[in-house]
């Protein structure tokens, strides 16, 4: 038995090294004059190279759908990230365009006003529990030359004035505050009165009091510094007419005002270095309006 075994493994181990060599020696001749024993080898033959042609082109396609795929997933992870970065650089371009776009609306006021000026960045807001501003800081203070009372205006229009100075920043006192208080003009008619914050948390309004009952005031009008007692620079937009309480009795008529300035969205101001005047800065300094 064991005789056998030998015999028939070698038997098999002479097949295996003959048969690649014949079928490799049938391929190899002529097929247009192919002998008998090449004949039946190439026959033998066809259907597995036929077999073993399409098991290798079907794992290389596997392969290059993998391959394929694995580069396919690199480059979109490559561009997502190339993506996301330039995004962050537009929404860069973007806030330094509007930025120096912001800059050179404050220099074209600065020149409008013919004053010396003192440019400052918005760095703190107060608000009420509605959200509303209702005082501003600034990153100017004593040691720029900021005093109170100093007015504080930007392209939008008057913003209010220096409530307190110290050291690097400045507190903000803004129009719609209760102690705020300045004359203005009516640009339409050239009516005059004196304009007062309501100190309201939930809306910014202002009233224009003092108006003669008999001045022509109109919703939609709009209101302008006049200048007078030289706190605040001349024709700066302060708001708009958005109410008119005429009185049937008495010599005055009021008037409802929205202001000019939306103190959320303020960025950059320009602080007015003169006609600063101390006495009119504290509590109460708004009792009385320019002289």
């Amino acid at each position: 038995m064991s005789t056998f075994r030998r015999f028939r493994d070698a038997m098999l181990c002479v097949a295996f090294l003959v048969l690649p060599f014949l079928f490799l020696r049938a391929n190899l001749e002529d097929p247009s004059e192919p002998g008998v024993v090449d004949g039946f080898f190439l026959r033998i033959s066809a259907p597995l190279q036929w077999a073993a042609t399409e098991a290798a082109d079907a794992v290389s396609e596997v392969l290059e759908d993998y391959t394929y795929l694995v580069d396919v997933k690199a480059e979109a992870e490559r561009m997502r990230l190339e993506n996301v970065q330039l995004r962050e650089e537009a929404r860069l371009l973007r806030r330094q365009a509007g930025e120096n776009r912001r800059l050179r609306e404050l220099l074209r006021l600065r020149e409008r006003l013919g004053q010396e000026t003192i440019t400052a960045k918005v760095i703190g807001r107060e608000v009420s529990p509605f959200f509303r501003v209702v005082r501003l800081r600034l990153d100017r203070g004593l040691r720029d030359r900021v005093r109170p009372g100093m007015a504080v205006v930007s392209t939008e229009g008057l913003v209010g004035q220096v409530r307190n100075a110290f050291g690097r920043n400045a507190d903000v006192t803004l129009t719609v505050d209760r102690e705020s208080a300045v004359d203005v003009i009516l640009q339409r008619t050239g009516a005059r009165g004196v304009l007062r914050g309501t100190g309201e948390t939930n809306r910014y309004l202002c009233r224009i009091q003092y108006l003669q009952r008999g001045d022509e005031v109109e919703v939609g009008d709009e209101l302008y510094t006049s200048g007078l007692g030289r706190r605040f620079p001349e024709a700066v937009l302060v708001g708009r007419v958005v109410r008119v309480e005429r009185q049937e009795f008495g010599l005055y008529q009021e008037a409802e005002v929205v202001p000019s300035v939306d103190f959320s969205r303020l960025e950059e101001v320009l602080v007015l270095t003169t006609g600063a005047r101390e006495d009119s800065v504290g509590p109460g300094y708004g009792d009385g309006a320019e002289e």
